[in-house]
């Protein structure tokens, strides 16, 4: 099913492009997971947010925390959007909202799964030199404070490094 072009997914493109290529590290271990996701859920709790934190290194889980809200159905969001981030290498809001700037509907223009595959925000790819390494990811909140709320915790660390 065709869309129509959504001006505001397209205006919010530039900046989405912008995280896209400037979030990276020159290191990121199991330590600097476990500070990250504990920033997410410090700043979750301070503001009463009802969201599950996950990070993966690959295969790997190696952070998560969910808020009282929450429920199984955010992990499975988490895995679908870091499906997302592991298939185009890059953020899952960043993938949503270019089919959604064009008009076209994610699933079909890319035959993937809703099942498997969601192109909304809120995971994030993890670098190393520009070397996909794993995602941070946030479920609960609305797509765009998804996405946000992982960007805030992502250019902080950069910023402490």
């Amino acid at each position: 099913m065709s869309m129509t072009p959504d001006p505001a997914a397209r205006d919010l493109l530039p900046l989405l492009e912008a995280q896209n290529s400037t979030i990276s590290f020159g290191s990121f271990g199991y330590d600097d997971a476990f500070a990250l996701g504990s920033a997410l859920m410090a700043r979750a709790t301070a503001e009463g947010l009802v969201v599950t934190v996950s990070i993966v290194f690959g295969e790997q889980r190696v952070f998560h925390a969910a808020r009282p809200g929450t429920s199984a159905d955010n992990d499975d969001w988490l895995a679908r959007k870091f499906r997302v981030v592991n298939r185009f290498n890059a953020p899952s809001y960043l993938i949503g909202t270019r089919a959604r700037a064009t008009g076209s509907n994610f699933h079909e223009s890319t035959g993937l799964s809703p099942a498997l595959y969601m192109a909304h925000g809120g995971a994030f790819p993890l670098r190393v030199n520009g070397s996909l390494i794993g995602v941070a990811g946030v479920s609960g909140l609305p797509q765009r404070d998804d996405h946000d709320l992982v960007v805030w915790a992502l250019e902080a660390a950069m910023a402490a490094a």
